[in-house]
């Protein structure tokens, strides 16, 4: 069923209000919808917290007692207040027409059900741009399988990548990847020279292709694939995000495949989300010296993944639904993206640019509370990383 329009425009806000993942507000909308949600909160950012909690009941997955759900609600508000007064569906509509982004929300023909296995982590809205409606549909693309790795590959990572990509193309099966240099970049060419749908899902807006080197890239993946986002044509790709992202590209997939990652490898990330969707994580073994597969060992002496001993494993677990040594799906704590910064911090950071920003503009783009990102960036000046001058924020 399709959705009315105003519910569709109420999601489009709630994109814009809220950054990727935000599970209070996936919470909220799931409880209330779209539209009366959205009304909720813009009543709680002028008002106050105290209708909008009276209405929550304990239970919910963001909090276990009306104390937590209170704790839960000011924070989010807090987040959300600095974008409030800005959050204009009808321009990201307008932006996503300029380049002929289709809008697709929950319920529409293309929406991606898997998906809903997000729950309230789950996209409020997807940016799709491609030559066709439905590329995967019309291909009847009988599975989806991700293929991710590190950025800086080795020719071995390359090659692997390739010939797994190549036999899921042969089969049917659709590839899903980021769209990054690297690992990414093979999996994606590959499907575009097969002729096989490719999605590539980005951490930015569909309306600027990033990275800028795989624009061309990114343009041949829209003749037979998609290019996808679940944030509004002109957000910036910044490293919060693409961790955001991740979750999306291990949802549309029926396995994950990494083929190479360093220690700290976005590429893990990928593999937590999987596991924790109880889908199967695949793993390729390199040389114990290599940097670049440290993170692939890790997946595999940690039972997190299953060692890829022929390039057919992924893709026969993908068309039977089984992994042949029934991985665990357990969640070790070594697999998520490890930062020793403390990611207030980060985001921040990711938020200034060479001229200096107001503590309120660092928040809006931050999506943290003024609050938070003024305590973040307090951090950041005690680490010698930004300066305070009078017109606002900047880099060291």
């Amino acid at each position: 069923m399709t959705a009315a329009p105003d519910d569709v425009l109420a999601r489009v806000a709630w994109s814009v209000l809220a950054e990727p993942g935000d599970v209070v507000a996936g919470e909220l909308v799931t409880l209330f919808g779209a539209q009366e949600s959205l009304a909720m909160v813009r009543r709680a950012v002028e008002s106050g917290p105290d209708d909008l909690v009276g209405r929550l009941r304990s239970g919910v997955s963001f909090a276990d007692g009306p104390d937590r759900v209170r704790t839960a609600i000011v924070a989010a508000l807090e987040r959300w207040r600095p974008r409030a007064g800005g959050a204009d569906p009808n321009a990201a509509v307008t932006a996503g027409t300029a380049v002929g982004a289709r809008l697709l929300v929950p319920g529409d023909p293309g929406w991606p059900t898997a998906l809903d296995d997000l729950g309230p982590h789950a996209p409020f809205v997807l940016w799709s741009r491609s030559e066709q409606d439905d590329p995967v549909g019309a291909a009847g693309c009988i599975g989806a399988m991700a293929v991710v790795g590190c950025r800086a590959n080795t020719v071995a990572g390359a090659e692997a990548a390739a010939e797994i990509a190549s036999l899921a193309a042969d089969a049917g099966v659709e590839i899903v990847s980021g769209g990054a240099y690297g690992i990414d970049a093979v999996a994606h060419r590959v499907a575009v020279a097969a002729g096989t749908p490719t999605t590539a899902v980005l951490a930015g807006g569909v309306d600027q292709f990033y990275p800028a080197g795989n624009h061309e890239l990114l343009r041949n993946v829209l003749g037979r694939g998609r290019v996808l986002s679940e944030s509004p044509p002109g957000t910036r790709p910044t490293r919060w995000r693409f961790l955001s992202r991740n979750r999306l590209i291990a949802a549309l997939s029926e396995a994950t495949v990494v083929v190479e990652a360093a220690a700290r490898s976005g590429a893990l990330n990928t593999a937590h989300h999987a596991m924790q969707l109880g889908r199967p994580v695949f793993a390729v073994p390199g040389a114990f010296t290599s940097a670049a597969s440290v993170g692939c060992h890790r997946l595999i002496a940690q039972g997190n993944a299953q060692i890829v001993v022929s390039p057919r494993d992924p893709i026969t677990a993908v068309l039977t639904g089984t992994d042949d040594v029934a991985v665990r799906s357990r969640v070790a704590e070594t697999v998520v993206l490890a930062t020793d910064a403390d990611p207030h911090v980060k985001r921040a950071l990711d938020a200034l640019d060479r001229r200096p920003l107001p503590v309120e503009e660092v928040a809006r783009r931050s999506g943290l509370s003024v609050d938070d990102a003024a305590d973040a960036l307090a951090l950041a000046q005690l680490e010698g990383l930004v300066t305070p001058l009078a017109e606002g924020w900047c880099r060291r």
